[in-house]
């Protein structure tokens, strides 16, 4: 595979790095390193682009969409196959993942003919007021390894839907989902510098894209320290910014709570991609009057993950992405156990007949407390540490206590608390009684600092438009 530019692949003579299965540490395919060259070849062509694709109707680009969609769907096992061979993840996630992307191609290809301007009631009859939306440019996005195909999808769908073009630099470790998606635009017959793909080193990626003024977009998916970072290049051109940044979820059981339901939630939220997700609950707080309860019936749930090759139909726990991960993990559950928590479950590397794999086996802590790294930090993986509460005023108190505000969870039976628990948690995204909130119709981000703006649903195509106000005197 190459870089995918101006409806094209490049990168011959250029210097090729491996693409490794994190389950095995197999090499399984090479992609060329792009340079700063190649980004501007990139731009060039989106902005080339730019000046057709904006002036198809509605109407006309909703059928490239849909198209778009066909492919991927019809390519899913093959696209599936490749994300679990360098992603790691169970087979029967990736499926869902690669449903899940399409899902997005699918939504836009219509959200894209309501995109409405408006007219506004002037103050005298010879006035009219007209509001209308336009495309903002030029996209880029930089996108994370955790989802390789939805991610993009996510991105990619609505700004196409807005008359947008579009480039993209997907990570490292996951280049070859990226590039079947590029197989799948061409073959849609999407026209050529619409959408572009460039594997470069990261500083190469973002200082060329800040530098251009063609590019009047980033949107980028990682962490707060890098989100940061593209804050501060990004001053001088003004560039428009969409940020989706780290995460630090609590999820909170109530004691009114159903046992078996916030179980579910737990278990669904908790571990889907071995913990590597932005979203993930990465801390819970249960009230006492069902914590042994709760506690009991989520220790039999987390004995029963079979952790494994994701190629294998049984595996419900694949490996972490690669070792620099895993090693996070410890060093969060070595922190945990020096400052009084109890490991029930798990707890250490999982090395069971598994050569070259970077696994960690499905982690229970409990007696967790405050300060704790796992309680504080983003983990990244299968580990749940637990800390009893005694009321709802401290589960809010806690829930909200970090710097972070993408995703949080409950579960409570009552009406009341729950409506009061929900307002009180300074979250972009919350599950009550539900522990799987992503959904291609409903907007997906986070408050404080984890982000700016929001993908999917309606608001999503919003991020890719600028509202102009026309004045007319008549």
């Amino acid at each position: 595979m190459l870089n995918f530019i101006n409806g094209d692949w490049h990168g011959e003579g250029r210097d090729f790095f491996d693409i490794t299965n994190p389950a095995t540490g197999e090499v399984i395919g090479s992609m060329p390193n792009g340079t700063r060259e190649d980004v501007r070849r990139a731009i060039d062509a989106a902005d080339k682009a730019f000046s057709n694709w904006k002036e198809l109707t509605a109407e006309e680009r909703s059928h490239y969409l849909e198209r778009f969609h066909q492919k991927i769907v019809e390519r899913k096992e093959e696209i599936a196959h490749i994300i679990t061979l360098e992603n790691g993840k169970p087979l029967k996630e990736s499926k869902g993942e690669v449903m899940y992307a399409a899902s997005f191609v699918k939504w836009y290809a219509e959200e894209g003919k309501r995109i409405y301007g408006k007219t506004v009631p002037s103050k005298g009859a010879d006035h009219r007021i007209q509001v209308m939306k336009q495309p903002v440019g030029v996209v880029a996005a930089i996108t994370p390894w955790n989802f390789p195909a939805a991610m993009i999808t996510r991105k990619l769908a609505p700004a196409l839907a807005a008359g947008c073009t579009f480039i993209v630099k997907p990570p490292k470790e996951t280049p070859l989902t990226a590039a079947k998606l590029m197989e799948c635009a061409r073959e849609a017959g999407i026209p050529a510098g619409v959408i572009n793909m460039v594997i470069t080193p990261d500083e190469a990626f973002s200082e060329t894209i800040q530098q251009s003024e063609q590019v009047r977009k980033l949107t980028f998916t990682g962490s707060t320290e890098v989100g940061r970072l593209l804050m501060k290049q990004s001053a001088d051109s003004i560039k428009n910014l969409s940020l989706e940044l780290g995460g630090q979820a609590p999820l909170v059981v109530l004691d009114d709570a159903d046992v078996e339901k916030a179980v579910e939630g737990t278990m669904a939220s908790k571990f889907r991609n071995a913990g590597q997700t932005c979203i993930c609950a990465n801390r819970l707080y249960v009230q006492e009057g069902i914590y042994d309860a709760f506690v009991e019936r989520l220790k039999e749930e987390v004995q029963q993950l079979k952790v494994g090759n994701g190629l294998e139909e049984d595996t419900d726990i694949g490996p972490l992405i690669h070792q620099e991960g895993l090693e996070k993990v410890e060093q969060h559950v070595r922190d945990a156990v020096k400052q009084g928590a109890t490991i029930v479950v798990g707890g250490k590397e999982y090395e069971s007949g598994i050569g070259g794999g970077t696994f960690f086996e499905p982690t229970l802590i409990l007696d967790a407390e405050e300060g704790m790294l796992c309680m504080t930090e983003e983990t990244f993986g299968p580990v749940v540490p637990v800390q009893k509460i005694h009321s709802d005023e401290e589960a809010v108190r806690l829930a909200n206590d970090t710097p972070f505000g993408l995703a949080a969870y409950f579960f409570t039976e009552s009406m009341s608390r729950g409506t009061k628990l929900a307002e009180a948690l300074d979250y972009g995204i919350i599950g009550w009684n539900h522990g799987a909130p992503s959904t291609a119709q409903a907007p997906f981000g986070g408050m404080k600092q984890s982000g700016l703006g929001r993908e999917g649903g309606a608001e999503g195509i919003e991020a890719f438009l600028e509202t102009k106000y026309l004045s007319i005197g008549l």
